[in-house]
């Protein structure tokens, strides 16, 4: 047998698992590293193993297996997409989305059909099933993307539930179409497959709400214990999924995005601890998705695309899109600036790729001679507008000053002298800073010295709805509650990143009965001390100062100078912060700022200037 694999040039299955998990989280791992879009590295790789070096082919190497897995996966990433849906994140949005969805749906499905028709040729059977299915904008796409656009709240969240309540909108317009087709080749009139179509429409979307009911209710009554949950919804999700499918194809799609958005929505204890582990598993879906479908993908089949396939693609985004949007969004009274955002990102992920595959073999069987078609178009609208949009999202929105990815600032928890203190130095190095307290008279010094305030609790979902929480990198909790700060920092670390957060030190923490696991609360920083004692060196006199670092003044330099001050944190000149703890000694070059406290006693004259 392994003489047989290797002269058949063929992988072992598990061998193909393990290469296309190394290759997605991989590329993932270095588009994080050069902060480029993940998911055109994805493509690349499986560019690059697959059609390009025939090293990896998923049809020979794993077989049958590649099409009920890629469904599978599509399902679990558009699930966890509808639990990030919850009717909460809308507030304004609200109308938007509702336009683009019950206007921009049929909008689009009509201009892709004649885009289909007209300008890539296609006969109007492929062009109306094809056309369906170009409703949907990626999910698997879109999330990446606001992840590394930082985009502003209501446009990321608007394109972020497009996206997702599109997608099964898409599969069934494309079920929808298909239905007219078989109608027109056979016997059977489409009144008579109408039915069908209705019942399992209904069917997906009542069994979908059913389970999350079920589900939630479980959860909610300490039916399944804690370990027990993420297994259980796995296996609910699963059998949603082929329950619908069973009924009627690709309505599956529809009943687990209802199911998502229904748990979403039922304010679970636990939702939390569900949604995050969804995230992990969708980032390992999408990785694997995107390699194994660029991996599947035939050269010889994109050659026998010709210019028209090209103009489709730009005639797509540049009037299609375009057109569809601003069609549906006129009158809702959005900004022009976040209309012409969302107007032109319009990437097509996973969903498009394999539903436009299947129903391009389905019309083949037909006799539709320019359904091989689909499946090359599709992939190929795919790539340019992943590679696109990839490069483009970022800096198009820094331009129409719609992303938070500029200067990342930093959120103060605790309205004190020490969080005045440090805000002032923040933004005296022309950092974004916020100053969050419960307590709104705790905040009037800050309103006063012009920074940004809200009074509320940082956990709370009146925060998470009305601040641009995208717009900060760093969370530091310095309340006089050693608890809620450990908390917030708990809480707060898998979303900003664990070596973000930061807290004051705690009251007895040097005490081994008092000491906290190390996945609770943030990192120390600077002085070491409890929220009284940098309360009470404040009141004694000490004082922020912001120090910028020259060739000939360097960090030996300050420190000679200043040898009582403590350093709090450093500002490269990349703008990178970053919290020092104390005694530490930074490798720090010319352009680096300081933040540091100085004490009472300390010369608060100029710092050395360099020579001229």
């Amino acid at each position: 047998m392994a003489v047989e694999t290797l002269t058949s040039g063929a992988i072992a299955p598990i061998t193909a698992f393990a290469l296309v998990g190394a290759l997605g989280v991989g590329s993932q791992w270095i588009a994080w590293r050069l902060s480029m879009p993940a998911i055109v590295l994805m493509l690349g790789a499986g560019l690059l193993i697959g059609p390009a070096t025939g090293v990896f082919d998923p049809a020979r190497d794993i077989g049958p297996l590649v099409s009920p897995m890629v469904s599978l996966a599509v399902a679990v990433i558009l699930f966890e997409g509808g639990l990030t849906l919850n009717l909460g994140t809308l507030r304004d949005a609200a109308k938007g989305v509702r336009r683009l969805v019950f206007v921009g749906a049929p909008l689009g499905w009509l201009l892709s059909t004649l885009a289909l028709r007209y300008v890539a040729g296609l006969s109007w059977e492929s062009a109306t099933v094809f056309g369906g299915i170009m409703i949907v904008t990626g999910p698997t796409v879109i999330a990446p993307l606001l992840r590394n656009a930082r985009l502003a709240r209501r446009p990321a969240a608007i394109l972020q539930w497009e996206a997702i309540v599109n997608d099964p909108i898409g599969a069934l317009a494309a079920v929808l179409a298909f239905q007219v087709v078989v109608a027109t080749h056979s016997g059977t009139t489409f009144a008579q497959a109408a039915p069908g179509l209705a019942v399992g429409t209904a069917f997906a979307a009542a069994v979908g709400a059913a389970a999350a009911w079920a589900v939630a209710r479980a959860f909610r009554d300490g039916r399944v214990p804690e370990y027990m949950k993420v297994p259980v919804l796995f296996v609910v999700l699963l059998m949603v999924f082929a329950a619908s499918e069973a009924v009627l194809h690709e309505s599956g799609l529809l009943a687990v995005t209802v199911m998502g958005i229904g748990i979403a929505n039922a304010n679970l204890p636990s939702y939390e601890e569900l949604r995050r582990f969804k995230e992990h598993a969708t980032v390992l879906l999408v990785s694997g998705v995107f390699i194994l479908l660029a991996a599947s993908l035939d050269f010889g089949a994109l050659r026998a695309l010709d210019w028209r396939a090209a103009l489709f693609v730009v005639v797509v985004v540049l009037v299609v899109r375009p057109a569809t949007v601003f069609g549906a969004l006129f009158g809702a009274g959005l900004p022009w600036r976040e209309e012409v955002l969302i107007a032109f990102t319009g990437p097509r992920g996973v969903v498009l790729v394999a539903v436009a595959g299947l129903f391009g073999e389905r019309l083949a069987a037909l006799g539709i001679a320019d359904a091989a078609v689909i499946g090359p178009l599709a992939f190929a609208l795919v790539a340019a507008t992943v590679v696109l949009h990839g490069f483009t999202l970022t800096p198009f929105a820094q331009f129409l000053g719609l992303s938070g990815s500029g200067q990342p600032g930093v959120i103060l928890v605790g309205g004190s002298r020490f969080t005045l203190g440090l805000g002032e130095a923040l933004t005296k190095a022309e950092i974004p800073v916020l100053l969050t307290d419960p307590n709104f008279g705790h905040l009037s010094a800050a309103r006063v010295a012009g920074l940004k305030t809200f009074s509320g609790d940082i956990l709370s979902e009146a925060a998470d709805n009305h601040l641009e929480l995208l717009s900060y990198d760093i969370i530091v909790a310095a309340t006089d509650n050693d608890a809620y700060n450990t908390l917030v920092c708990t809480d707060l670390a898998p979303e900003f990143g664990r070596d973000s957060v930061y807290q004051v030190l705690r009251e007895r923490s040097d005490s081994a009965r008092h000491a906290l696991a190390n996945v609770l609360g943030g990192k120390p920083f600077g002085p070491d001390e409890t929220h009284a004692g940098l309360e009470r060196m404040l009141a004694e006199g000490w004082t922020f100062r912001v120090t910028r670092l020259t060739d000939e003044f360097g960090f030996a330099e300050w420190r000679a100078k200043r040898p009582g001050a403590m350093l709090v944190l450093t500002i490269s000149p990349q703008r990178v912060i970053r919290f020092v703890r104390k005694d530490e000694t930074p490798k720090l070059g010319a352009g680096s700022r300081l933040i540091s406290l100085l004490p009472p006693d300390a010369d608060p004259g100029p710092e050395p200037q360099p020579a001229s």
